[in-house]
Parts: C-alpha cells; sequence; structure tokens
C-alpha cells in the first residue's frame, strides 16, 4: 500500500494529479461552506423574525469561523507533516504524527466547549448594540455550535489522515452525508418543529458528527498506511511542535477571517445605515463568498499535499510542476466562479429573501455586493496558493503576512473610509476587491523571494 501511494505521489503527471486530488478537496471545503449559508438561508426566511435572526447569526459568525480555523489549521499541519512522512517512508512517525492530531482535536474541543458554556452571550452583547432579540438568539445559536463543536474539530483531523494518503473521494463523501443531513434537519428543525435559531444550530452540529463518524469509519476501516492503535494517541512535545511550526499560521490564517468579519461587523455598525439591514447584508454576502474563498482553499490544500510529498523527495521538476498548476488551477476555478456569481448574482441573494419584508432590502444589498466583491476572487485565489506553496515549503510567518495584508491591514482602514460616505450600502463593498489585489501584488515578490531562498538550490 506504501508503494502505491508513493507511485501516486512520485509519479502521476502533475496535471492529472492535482484535479484528480483536488476536485474532491474543493467539493469538500465548498461543503464546508454551505453549513452556514444553509442555515443564514433557513433562518432569514423565518419570517418577521428572519432580519434579526439573521443578524444574530451574522455576529455568532466569527467564532463558527475560528472553530473552523483552529481545526484547519491543525489539519493543515498534520496533512504536511504526515504527507513529508509518508514520503520520507517513516511509518513509524507517520503513526505518532496522527495520534497526536487526534489529542490535539481532543484538546480544542475542550476550549470550545468551554467557551461556548460561559463565554457565548458575553460576545454576542459586544456586537448586539444592546438588542435584547438578538442577544438571546445568538446566544442559542452559539451555545451549541460551540459546545456540540467536536464534529467540525474531529473531522477536519479524520478529513487529514484521507487527505494525506490520496483518499480524498472519502472525505468528500463523508463530507456531503453531513451536509445533506444538515439541509433535511435545517427545514425540518426550524420550520415543523419551529425550533428557529435552536433548530439551524442543531441541523450543523448533527451534520457535522456525521461527517466526522463516516470519516472515522473510512480511516480506520480503509487507510491502511496509518496505524489507527490508541497506543499512538500520546502527545509528544517535539510531534506537537513540528505539526504547529506549519499548522500555525494556517490556524491564523483561518482565524484571520474571524477577525475581519468581528471588525466588519463594528464597523458596518457605526455607519450611518440601519445596522440589522447592512451588518446582516455583510454576513450572508460573506456567507456566500466563503464558497469561493474554500474552494481556493481547497486546492491550497492540494498544493500542501503534493508539494509537501514532492519537497520532501527532493524532485525539483515536480515542485515546479506543482506550484504551476497549483497556481493556474485556482485561477481557473476562481475565475468561473466569478462569472457565476456575477450572473447570478440576484437569483443567489434572491434566497434569502423568499419571505419579504425586512429581506427585500437585503436582497439588493447582497446582489451589489456580490457583484463589485466578485471582481476580486481571481486575486484572492492566487494569494491563497501562494499560500499553500510558502506552507509547503516550511514558511509560517510569510503566509500569515499575505493574510494579514488581505484581511485586516487593508480592509479595516478602506472599509471605515468608505462606510463615511452617503451611499455606503453601495460603495464599501469595494474594499474587498481593492484589498484582494493590492494583496496579490505584494503575493508576487513573496513567492519570488522564498522560491530563490527554498526551491532554486536543489
Amino acid at each position: 500500500m506504501n508503494e502505491q501511494r508513493t507511485n501516486k505521489m512520485a509519479s502521476t503527471p502533475m496535471k492529472e494529479l492535482f484535479w484528480k486530488m483536488g476536485l474532491p478537496m474543493i467539493i469538500s471545503m465548498v461543503l464546508q461552506a454551505l453549513y452556514n449559508v444553509i442555515d443564514s438561508i433557513f433562518v432569514t426566511n423565518m419570517g418577521e423574525q428572519g432580519a434579526i435572526a439573521n443578524q444574530a447569526l451574522t455576529i455568532a459568525f466569527p467564532i463558527q469561523i475560528l472553530i473552523i480555523a483552529v481545526g484547519v489549521g491543525t489539519g493543515v499541519g498534520l496533512n504536511a507533516l504526515l504527507s513529508k512522512s509518508l514520503g520520507e517512508k517513516n511509518t513509524e512517525k507517520v503513526n505518532k504524527v496522527a495520534g497526536n492530531g487526534i489529542f490535539l482535536s481532543i484538546c480544542l474541543y475542550i476550549i470550545f466547549l468551554l467557551f461556548g458554556a460561559f463565554g457565548s452571550k458575553w460576545f454576542i452583547s459586544l456586537f448586539a448594540g444592546g438588542n435584547e432579540q438578538v442577544i438571546s438568539m445568538g446566544t442559542i445559536y452559539l451555545q451549541i455550535c460551540c459546545c456540540l463543536s467536536v464534529g467540525a474539530i474531529g473531522f477536519t483531523v479524520y478529513e487529514r489522515f484521507l487527505q494525506s494518503t490520496g483518499k480524498t473521494l472519502l472525505s468528500t463523501i463523508a463530507q456531503i452525508l453531513g451536509a445533506v443531513t444538515n439541509i433535511i434537519l435545517d427545514y425540518v428543525f426550524i420550520y415543523p418543529l419551529n425550533m428557529g435559531v435552536a433548530g439551524a444550530a442543531w441541523a450543523t452540529v448533527i451534520g457535522q458528527i456525521i461527517s466526522l463518524l463516516v470519516a472515522m469509519i473510512f480511516h480506520y476501516k480503509l487507510n491502511k498506511e496509518i496505524n489507527g492503535n490508541p497506543k499512538y494517541i500520546k502527545p509528544e512535545l517535539s510531534l506537537i511542535k513540528a505539526i504547529y511550526n506549519i499548522g500555525i499560521s494556517a490556524a491564523i490564517m483561518q482565524g484571520l477571517l474571524s477577525v475581519m468579519m468581528a471588525g466588519m461587523n463594528a464597523i458596518l455598525g457605526m455607519s450611518k445605515a440601519n445596522p440589522i439591514i447592512l451588518v446582516g447584508s455583510f454576513g450572508i454576502y460573506y456567507k456566500i463568498q466563503q464558497i469561493v474563498l474554500f474552494s481556493a482553499f481547497g486546492l491550497s490544500n492540494t498544493i500542501i499535499s503534493i508539494l509537501s510529498f514532492n519537497y520532501g523527495m527532493k524532485d525539483k521538476e515536480r515542485i515546479n510542476a506543482c506550484i504551476k498548476y497549483g497556481i493556474i488551477d485556482t485561477a481557473i476555478v476562481t475565475l468561473i466562479l466569478t462569472f457565476i456569481f456575477e450572473l447570478l448574482a440576484k437569483p443567489i441573494s434572491s434566497l434569502f429573501g423568499l419571505t419579504g419584508g425586512n429581506t427585500t432590502e437585503i436582497i439588493g444589498i447582497c446582489t451589489t455586493a456580490l457583484r463589485i466583491a466578485s471582481i476580486g476572487y481571481i486575486f484572492m485565489g492566487f494569494s491563497v496558493a501562494v499560500q499553500g506553496v510558502l506552507q509547503s515549503i516550511g514558511y509560517a510567518i510569510r503566509p500569515l503576512i499575505i493574510s494579514l495584508l488581505r484581511l485586516v491591514v487593508f480592509v479595516f482602514p478602506i472599509a471605515y473610509l468608505f462606510t463615511l460616505s452617503n451611499n455606503v450600502t453601495n460603495v464599501v463593498w469595494w474594499t474587498l476587491p481593492i484589498a484582494e489585489i493590492l494583496t496579490a501584488v505584494i503575493s508576487v515578490f513573496i513567492l519570488k523571494k522564498s522560491y530563490k531562498e527554498k526551491i532554486e538550490a536543489i
């Protein structure tokens, strides 16, 4: 099995290998993003309570992003270290790395369990502007999502076990089953059972737990390259350090999505526009936009799996091919999604306003946001692909710098300036493509410098 794995990663033509491994990863990541989109569609259409409930979910969303961030960050470190160890044929290290990944996922879940129980109301209150309905709804939703986040965190680890050994289709099947469960339960819990935002939260966590359980079955039954013996679930500081030397930057990069979301909620909440409408519109837009972002992350994760393996083997020809196709394929995917969102901006936004009322105004604002912000998607894709390359060859700070630029350094001051306009609901969305273009330009120089330092001499 190990030989088959080596042959696949070391000899399959790079163009073919990228799509074979990348497409399931894209689907898996997009389905992860759809959890929150689906919740928002059902919640926003709850009738008179819809707009307020959507604002509550928007305020809670940064913590949901943070849960994903720490899971993905740990998973990226695992993926890179597992792929490298498999490339080096170091079986004992592979097993120990996997065991430490499970240990870390347990620790992370305990942290979010405690936050959900004791910090949810405090966090929601920071951004709710004293609106008791928003505080109540947001607290209920966040408590359930955090206290039962074992599915979200655990799945990111077992998903990487399957991806690092080339079984990306199996991780995608697990993700699809969870997403389908979420869609069905969203409808049942919110409408026939009238559970409101609590129903949306329960649907989400049950779907995530289903994905985790299926991924665990696939791993322990079919993933023969990694020994699932519980004796390996024993913390080793050297391995934990190695995982987070790679993964910490990914965790922080993903975590900056949470910072960006919370910061934009605060900035938009201080503008001249109605905060329920503007903040709610941004929340819906950002969840839709994550379909594109997570597609790029899927290909970035593919770059990490393939490039880490071949970098471990010091195969310069395949390293160069991986970088080339990683960037080209990411550009193709993000460009296709740009055209889709430009053409279907209004129909997509209309899904959030099927019941009329305040949501009608949200549709118009979301349509404008999608059409303007999608201009920057191809530049975003390039920056995310570069981050994957940098992580694969051992850089931690440089990918983080790229995330800081595109999510904080450029976004907050530009957004604030646009909120001073009398036409804030139309112009503030230009913040996003401007930030992406500026970041992509800087990413070109970072990639060139990094290539010269780490790859040129091989």
